[in-house]
């Protein structure tokens, strides 16, 4: 098949089943399409959808989006998970506003040096809301191409990649590169999906290799399996009585960086350190249900216990640590599971008075 009837066969297709009707499809302009892309990274349309709404309603343009405070922005992206994403996203809108004007640069190249924005995440931006011809390869055009061309390997590996990379640079048409973006991306999560492919409503069956050998859950190849390692933590949930927990703000890098959380503990002996730390008498304790939460690299299993304090000394919450209200949540962004633990607080302590 000849790199042009590819595209034309793709572009027939969406122009009758492809997926017009997408929030950031609407009004496109490159600030809607980036804040799209990072948060489609990893993260399915389903789940995206609202995320994207609320974003945009409170930061609708890039300059709304660097003048905000990072604690808005994690808030916002509560929920979403890979956390980074919030953070680089928040650093290229200063970058965009303070360095170039508050305009997207229009290359691919110059896309590519912004915070969080890889070669096909560029090129998403560059075609959809740009019309320069640019190649993507996120995971839906990975799953399409990698069954097209039966592609053997990881595409995780660099000598796998760079063939899908020269694949997808060859396949993509030099006009309608926006809808031909769209309809890839489309292709790979409706049809070509990743457990139960409809190859029959597919415009590239015919020439499908994994179709013709009848292995198209072969491809692409999966990554090689390890074992997850497993690691404990006790979080306790110090509350004052008035429907107030302690949390703190973690390290701007690493595991859930710049959120709000509970205290870690490798043992409960630390637990009077804690408390005097923060000029704490520890009352009344009650163990809430296990938690366990999932990364990319480990498996956390965290033991929370709630825990009555009564102020001791003269120590306030201050700097990166402050006093949580139940009642009354501040806007700050929180790690999934602590989000889940401090509801189940609300729900456990009694109705606190206002603070």
């Amino acid at each position: 098949m000849s790199e042009r009837y590819f595209a034309t066969r793709v572009l027939t297709w969406y122009d009758r089943h492809g997926r017009h009707d997408l929030p950031w499809q609407q009004a496109i302009s490159p600030y809607r399409v980036w804040v799209s892309e990072i948060m489609l990274q990893q993260t399915q349309v389903a789940t995206v959808l609202g995320y994207y709404e609320r974003f945009m309603a409170v930061l609708p343009t890039v300059q709304a989006l660097a003048a905000a405070s990072e604690d808005e922005v994690l808030h916002l992206w509560t929920g979403l998970g890979y956390y980074s994403r919030a953070r680089n996203l928040h650093k290229t809108a200063r970058i965009v506003v303070e360095q170039h004007g508050g305009e997207f640069p229009r290359s691919v190249a110059a896309l590519s040096e912004l915070p969080g924005i890889g070669r096909s995440t560029a090129g998403a931006i560059a075609s959809i809301s740009m019309s320069l011809r640019a190649p993507i390869l996120d995971g839906n055009v990975k799953r399409v191409l990698a069954r097209f061309l039966a592609q053997d390997g990881y595409p995780g590996e660099t000598r796998v990649a760079a063939q899908l990379w020269d694949a997808a640079e060859r396949l993509t048409p030099p006009t309608r590169v926006n809808h031909y973006t769209q309809a890839m991306m489309d292709l790979g999560a409706t049809l070509c999906t990743r457990s139960k492919p409809s190859c029959l409503l597919c415009p590239l069956q015919d020439d499908c290799q994994a179709h013709r050998l009848g292995r198209e859950k072969d491809y692409p190849q999966p990554k090689p399996r390890k074992v997850l390692p497993q690691k404990h933590t006790l979080m306790p949930l110090l509350h004052d009585g008035s429907g107030a927990i302690l949390l703190y703000r973690r390290p701007s890098s690493g595991l859930w960086g710049g959120l709000w959380s509970l205290p870690e503990l490798a043992v409960r002996d630390e637990l009077a350190a804690l408390a005097e730390r923060h000029g704490l008498r520890l009352g009344a304790e009650q163990p809430l249900a296990a938690l366990s939460h999932t990364f990319s690299h480990f498996q956390l299993h965290i033991e929370p216990l709630l825990i009555a304090v009564e102020p001791h000394g003269h120590a306030v919450a201050e700097g990166d640590w402050l006093w949580y209200n139940l009642a009354s949540p501040p806007r700050l962004g929180l790690a999934a599971p602590v989000k889940k633990l401090l509801k189940r607080a609300a729900e456990t302590i009694d109705p606190p008075a206002s603070r």
